[in-house]
């Protein structure tokens, strides 16, 4: 891999050889990495295995948010349902880089095991609770606090643990897998949602995130996870900031994960906006409804999906680096695209191409970040990244709506269609990160 650090990726992904020490409380069977080598994620076990468990988590997470919005809607007013949805973003964004620091001292599985369990108890206990009286407005609040501080603990984890349970020849693979495994979500969460809190109130909703949540656990207790090059399983032996400063640094020396960041932070800033809040309001401003509006959330969806299908087929792209770039500034284009067409029809074929190139542009951005990253820092390096698409990012959702207020959708999407392309213009500058290749 061009401009890989020596002994990074490649070193972490052989087998253990004896008295190699291993993450406490894991299970590392003899001959394992050696057996998985030879084979695709999809005929994976121990893959397998972790894409049940964050599929069944990820589902979890949709029924669960459609379960507190209904709860949240009909306890409180408008402005106190978006307080309760909105509760949960400030200790993500504020513990989210701790989380990455608490990923690489006591292992991703251990934290993403942890987090799964939180979420179940907290959620089966708030089903309990409405069982025996409504709903109160500060129970939904505390609840969502509680989710946003797991949430910065599961996410930088969930992301450190492919390179911990596969090959790195293997990583844009589970790239692929794991867009699939969101997309099922998307497509099965809302509407299992709908239907447990139309046959039971928000109670049975609540219970049937938590029984998914529960779902994941064993799974998860059954990863195979590879130890670290070196003996370095025992994480970072700093204090906190020391550790979290060292990841910084580590981001900021390596000559391709720096850039790497740096795309992702742009595209994340020019695409959100216009994708989560400039489309519905396009929509009520060319008068497409809500049925129009489903359509282009589709459209978008199946190019995501097929991208991550691509991916989880293929399982390499050449010239990853240069290709990455290209897609974002296709996708780029396609957004700018969506506000100047004439029609549904063609707004939906827009959205597609935004799905498709964007999916394959992020997938292969996070294979690169898995497969440069010193395995070590995996945890607090995935924080960082996590950090601009989940915390920062969202913050540009008022300026967005100013925006169009302002001056309308049209140059609104024109304007987040330029930041997204200065990210993959950003990349192509980048000699080292445009020849960049993923493992072959």
């Amino acid at each position: 891999m061009t401009g890989t650090d020596p002994g990074t990726a490649t070193d972490s992904r052989t087998t253990a050889e004896p008295g190699t020490p291993v993450e406490p409380g894991t299970s590392v069977e003899p001959g394992t990495a050696t057996e998985a080598a030879g084979r695709p994620a999809h005929r994976d076990a121990n893959v397998l295995r972790w894409l049940g468990a964050h599929t069944a988590s990820v589902i979890g997470d949709s029924v669960y948010y459609m379960a507190l919005a209904w709860a949240a809607a009909r306890t409180g007013s408008e402005t106190q349902t978006g307080l309760v949805l909105a509760a949960g973003s400030i200790p993500r964004a504020v513990l989210m880089l701790g989380g990455g620091v608490l990923a690489d001292r006591i292992g991703p599985r251990r934290v993403v095991i942890g987090s799964d369990a939180a979420r179940c108890l907290v959620v089966l206990g708030l089903a309990g609770a409405l069982l025996l009286t409504s709903p109160a407005l500060w129970l939904l609040i505390a609840v969502g606090l509680v989710f946003g501080v797991v949430d910065a603990l599961f996410l930088p984890a969930v992301g450190a643990l492919p390179p911990r349970i596969t090959t790195e020849d293997q990583l844009a693979r589970v790239q692929g897998l794991r867009g699939l495994s969101v997309r099922t979500a998307n497509v099965v969460g809302a509407p299992l949602g709908g239907l447990a809190v139309a046959l039971g109130g928000p109670a049975l909703a609540f219970a049937a995130a938590g029984v998914l949540f529960a779902v994941s656990l064993p799974l998860l207790m059954s990863l195979r996870i590879r130890p670290l090059p070196g003996g370095k399983d025992a994480g970072p032996s700093g204090t906190a900031r020391h550790d979290l400063a060292d990841g910084l640094r580590h981001i900021r020396r390596h000559p391709l994960l720096g850039p790497l960041v740096l795309v992702v932070a742009v595209t994340e800033l020019g695409f959100s906006g216009p994708l989560n809040l400039g489309m519905v309001l396009l929509a009520g401003e060319r008068g497409w409804g809500a049925s129009g509006m489903g359509w282009i959330v589709a459209g978008f969806g199946t190019g995501a999906g097929a991208s991550a299908l691509l991916l989880a087929v293929r399982g390499r792209v050449p010239r990853a680096g240069l290709v990455m770039c290209l897609t974002v500034l296709a996708a780029a284009v396609a957004v700018g695209a969506v506000a100047h067409v004439p029609s549904v029809p063609l707004a939906v074929a827009a959205a597609c191409c935004v799905g498709l190139f964007a999916g394959l542009g992020g997938a292969l951005c996070g294979a690169l970040i898995q497969t440069v990253t010193e395995p070590a820092y995996l945890g607090r390096v995935t924080s960082v990244t996590t950090l601009f698409t989940h915390a920062i990012a969202p913050l540009g959702y008022p300026v967005t709506g100013a925006a169009v207020a302002a001056w309308g959708t049209g140059p609104v999407f024109v304007a987040g269609a330029a930041v997204c392309a200065a990210g993959g213009v950003t990349g192509l500058a980048i000699a080292g990160l445009r020849r960049a290749e993923l493992p072959g």
